[in-house]
């Protein structure tokens, strides 16, 4: 029997390419196992402001500091994205945050096999709920769902790994970033036909 692939693949939770190429690939993934294939995924967290207050702000707050008010009011006006992967994503909802904690708490369930179901409940909260992915109340509660447990614990390894992610070769092209068996790289924007392929070829 040939040996599992092994995909790691490297996000934000508050980068919504990050949550369309995690929707896409997981349904690649489904796919891939439907013929008899196997995979382990391996999530590797990057955070893009990892000065960003836990308080959060709207999106609309974040946007325009940064990127000046034509980019704010286009990013806000625009809708549908991620419609055609069944996604609902509402930029007039999000809580721009700092996902430090989001990401401590797929470290957390990643042991008990859960980690993707707490990645995309964490996506779908932050893109379509519209709540702060830092608050602690709103991470027990989605926690909750997944069956996770948000107990302390954690930070330090987080914080290396972070470091440790930030530094790979392929995380210089673009994140979102996939690595196939420690090899091929496919970063940015993808088909799932091409991540079904990578993991076929």
């Amino acid at each position: 029997m040939a040996s599992p692939r092994r995909v790691e693949f490297v996000f934000d939770l508050a980068c919504v390419f990050s949550y369309q190429m995690f929707t896409r690939y997981r349904r690649a993934k489904q796919r891939f196992r439907a013929a008899g294939g196997e995979v382990e995924t391996v999530l590797l967290p990057y955070r893009f402001r990892p000065d960003a207050d836990p308080a959060g702000e709207p999106l609309f707050v974040t946007h325009l500091r940064d990127r000046g008010e034509e980019a704010a009011r286009a990013v806000q006006a625009t809708t549908g994205f991620g419609a055609a992967d069944g996604l609902r994503v509402d930029f007039t909802r999000v809580v721009s945050t700092n996902t430090f904690e989001a990401h401590r708490l797929i470290a957390r369930a990643a042991p008990l096999n859960r980690g993707e179901a707490m990645a995309e409940r964490l996506f779908r909260a932050y893109f379509t709920d519209g709540v702060n992915v830092a608050d602690p109340a709103v991470l027990a509660r989605l926690a909750a769902e997944v069956g996770v447990d948000p107990g302390p614990g954690g930070e330090e390894e987080l914080r290396r790994e972070l470091e440790r992610v930030r530094g790979l070769d392929f995380v210089a092209e673009a994140v979102p970033g996939f690595r196939f068996d420690g090899g091929r790289v496919l970063n940015g924007e993808q088909s799932e036909e091409a991540l079904l392929a990578a993991l076929t070829g």
